[in-house]
């Protein structure tokens, strides 16, 4: 008896000494960037500041966000594809004329087209003009707004860096600000989870690029217009991708063939669409 007992001793507290070392890595171990029970595969939440929720303050978007414009650039908008792009939301460009954008959109959107001379309604019909009123000041403001959401985007403190070294697919992102010193890739699905209220803002000192067929999906309730992509270089979407979010690029915005977007194309340069759909996140 005592030999067994000598034997199942030092296998007794060599098991104990397992359950230990397991229970502790189970714990949070202190850290700030302990990754949550909901965000499993990424990164964790943010400071909760500005009484939304979880993450940053959201970036006011000025005029933009109250004149609805679900695309807005500032040196034109480019249809390139032999079939339409439907757009929900208005549609701006200075120092483009509405009546050129007119004859490119009329029959593609859900609302008003905004040049440097005057509004148009796009409805589906033939003709889209309802009128003369001049909206040089309007599209201008919002022009200028679209730089001033840009810096506000850019200025923010990260609560992480360089997070996959640029590349972020498979990732399941938390609330949070998160920076990068180069441009992001985006070749597999990528999952936001948080609530309604929660915020999200990406930047980017170089280019984004989204491979084909890739997905951000939105999980716990996170709505697309709490989800800010600020990129210093062009945004390229692949064909078919589904991207949600608002867009503040500092050049272009291209997406290509079969592409769709839920929240808004906000780009300093000029925005190109083939055969995609825009639709404005509320």
């Amino acid at each position: 008896m005592n030999r067994f007992g000598s034997v199942l001793r030092p296998l007794t507290w060599s098991m104990a000494l397992l359950l230990a070392a397991l229970g502790a890595g189970c714990g949070d171990g202190g850290s700030d960037n302990a990754t949550p029970a909901a965000v499993p595969s990424g990164a964790g939440v943010g400071t909760g500041v500005g009484g939304l929720g979880q993450g940053p303050a959201p970036v006011d978007l000025l005029s933009i966000s109250t004149n609805n414009f679900a695309v807005l650039t500032a040196s034109g908008i480019t249809n390139t594809g032999s079939h339409l792009s439907p757009i929900t939301g208005n549609i701006g460009a200075s120092p483009i004329t509405a009546a050129a954008m007119d004859n490119v959109f009329c029959s593609e959107m859900t609302g008003t087209i905004y040049g440097v001379d005057a509004a148009y309604t796009g409805s589906g019909a033939v003709t889209c003009f309802s009128g003369t009123a001049p909206s040089k000041t309007l599209v201008d403001q919002a022009v200028a707004d679209m730089g001033t959401a840009y810096d506000n985007a850019a200025g923010r403190t990260p609560d992480y860096t360089e997070l996959g070294a640029g590349n972020i697919g498979g990732l399941n992102l938390g609330p949070a600000t998160y920076k990068w010193g180069t441009g992001v890739l985006i070749p597999t699905n990528v999952m936001l989870t948080g609530g309604a209220n929660d915020v999200w803002i990406f930047q980017i000192a170089q280019g984004l690029t989204v491979s084909s067929g890739v997905q951000i999906i939105l999980a716990g309730g996170a709505l697309p217009q709490n989800i800010f992509w600020q990129t210093f270089g062009a945004a390229d979407l692949g064909t078919t991708s589904v991207f949600k979010g608002v867009l503040l690029s500092n050049t272009s915005i291209v997406m290509k063939t079969g592409s769709t977007v839920d929240g808004s194309l906000q780009a300093q340069t000029a925005v190109t669409l083939d055969q995609t759909r825009v639709t404005l996140a509320p």
